[in-house]
């Protein structure tokens, strides 16, 4: 099949093997529909049962895998036993507010005294900076922890350094050969890392680290000498699968375990603030992997984009029912703001994209758009046309810069090597988004640089618009038993996307336009 729809896609049926669907109907005693689909996405027989009922204790390897596990695990458990106060640096997304929890309600729990700081992204931009540093210094912590930040934050760190503050990075964007002199990093993307473990957010980096801490302090018998319960992990799976969905990871290996069993966790509302915020959402449904990406994510993330950066990080760590409500009913307040800033720049930047169109990358600059919404104008220009897009907002001849790719080219390896080439002034990102900081006399050499980037790494045909479907099917099989075959391959999301059927001979009865 190859036609072409109404707003100008090429659909094309995915391939599979027909053979290998009767291998798994036979030996695994699968349906037609589950055992094509199963084929579609390739998965190994060896991995059919895992696939099918992800298990966080099947798949979780041995967090000492990860490099540097092990030196973390001693420093953080060295401040825990010392009662030292320990500071946490995180993001402003999504990711970096449920890394920020994650550590924060541990400790919490053990009574380990701890602060949280959420950089402004306008005022001190991604990252950790020197001021912010300083601001958790005077807090009087003996230790920094950086989460979904600091794999490229020298200056930071040095200065962290000089002030005798041992910081351990937690994150996963991609880095460079050389690395900041960190007490530890642990990222799965780093070059020296061999964990296989590539494709965790940060989230999923910081609940490995937990479950290494939870671990050593066992087998010390901590919690016994201080009369404290041992934290169940499995309950903070809410705040790992809500990073793990907004964060746009695959969903494979133990990401499908981590979400799937996060899920069941969001479902019993443990979490008073994510409670808060799924009430007002008005999810009466249980909450799925979609809630997560376009109800709640979006709004925990408004306020790192129009309102309070921290308000997202302390909403998931608030216990209080009344305070939960305010700082939720604040973010719903900046959800609606962000909804209209939008709306209005991304009109004027569709206005300005004629004379960028035909482009096989993006670069899309105007004066002073907010850079709160940037990378949701990207990402809507990358939809709409099928193209990494880069959108640029100056400031006084400096750019802030928001970047979304397409999938077969990574964003943040060009983002790096761009850095590396001293065109920008700082940057990063994974494979598919990335930011950065430019002046704008270097704008005209990235944009060419960039494209000539694309086009050695990539093929023509990448830019061509397909809608995959997984098979076509009648309408009278569309029921329930039809919605749970489908359903055993959940969670959907990056890396196993929600199949996509085609119904035919079907015709419009009503139409309300």
């Amino acid at each position: 099949m190859n036609s072409l729809s109404i707003t100008g896609k090429k659909w094309h049926y995915k391939k599979f093997d027909s053979d290998y669907v009767s291998f798994l109907k036979e030996n695994y005693f699968l349906d037609e529909i589950t055992a094509k689909l199963l084929s579609i996405r390739n998965i190994d027989k060896e991995y059919i049962k895992s696939f099918l009922e992800p298990s966080v204790k099947n798949l979780i390897p041995n967090p000492k895998i990860l490099r540097d596990m092990e030196k973390t695990t001693s420093r953080i458990i060295k401040s825990i036993k010392e009662n030292k106060k320990i500071g946490i640096f995180g993001d402003y997304d999504v990711d970096g507010a449920t890394s920020t929890a994650l550590l924060g309600k541990y400790l919490n729990v053990l009574k380990q005294s701890s602060e949280i700081y959420i950089p402004d992204r306008k005022s001190e931009g991604y990252g950790p900076s020197i001021s912010g540093f300083k601001k958790l210094i005077e807090k009087k912590v003996n230790l920094i922890i950086t989460v979904d930040c600091g794999t490229l934050s020298f200056e930071a760190i040095e200065f962290a350094n000089s002030k005798n503050i041992d910081v351990i990075v937690l994150d996963h964007h991609q880095s460079e050969i050389t690395l900041p002199k960190a007490f530890s990093i642990i990222n799965p993307n780093r070059i020296d890392d061999n964990s296989d473990l590539n494709y965790l957010c940060a989230a999923g980096v910081c609940f490995m680290t937990l479950v290494s801490i939870n671990s050593q302090l066992r087998k010390s018998n901590w919690f016994v000498l201080n009369n404290l319960k041992e934290p169940d992990l499995l309950n903070y799976l809410d705040l790992v699968s809500l990073g793990t969905i907004c964060d746009v990871v695959p969903l494979v290996g133990l990401n499908r375990a981590l979400v799937k069993q996060g899920l069941k966790i969001i479902n019993l509302k443990k979490n008073i603030g994510l409670k808060t915020l799924i009430d007002l959402c008005k999810i009466e449904s249980k909450t799925s992997t979609y809630h997560l990406g376009y109800i709640i994510g979006p709004r925990i993330n408004a306020g790192g984009r129009v309102g309070k950066c921290s308000h997202g990080a302390k909403l998931l760590l608030n216990n209080n029912p009344k305070e939960s409500f305010q700082l939720a009913s604040e973010l719903e307040k900046f959800n609606s703001e962000r909804k209209k800033l939008e709306k209005s720049l991304l009109n004027i930047v569709l206005n300005t994209i004629s004379k960028n169109i035909n482009d096989p990358v993006l670069v899309l600059i105007g004066e002073n758009w907010h850079e709160g919404v940037i990378g949701i104008i990207a990402s809507r220009i990358k939809d709409k046309f099928n193209k990494p897009t880069i959108v640029i907002s100056l400031n006084n001849k400096i750019g802030k810069a928001s970047a979304r790719s397409i999938p077969g080219f990574d964003i943040g390896t060009a983002i790096l090597s761009a850095l590396q080439n001293k065109l920008l002034l700082k940057g990063g990102g994974h494979k598919m988004a990335g930011g950065f900081s430019i002046e704008e006399n270097k704008i005209k050499e990235f944009k060419d640089f960039i494209i000539k980037k694309f086009n050695t790494k990539t093929n023509n045909n990448l830019n061509i618009n397909y809608l995959y479907l997984d098979s076509s099917i009648s309408a009278s099989a569309l029921n329930l038993d039809f919605y749970n075959k489908v359903e055993k391959l959940s969670p959907f999301g990056s890396g196993n996307p929600e199949p996509k059927f085609l119904l035919e001979t079907v015709r419009v009865v009503k139409s309300l336009i």
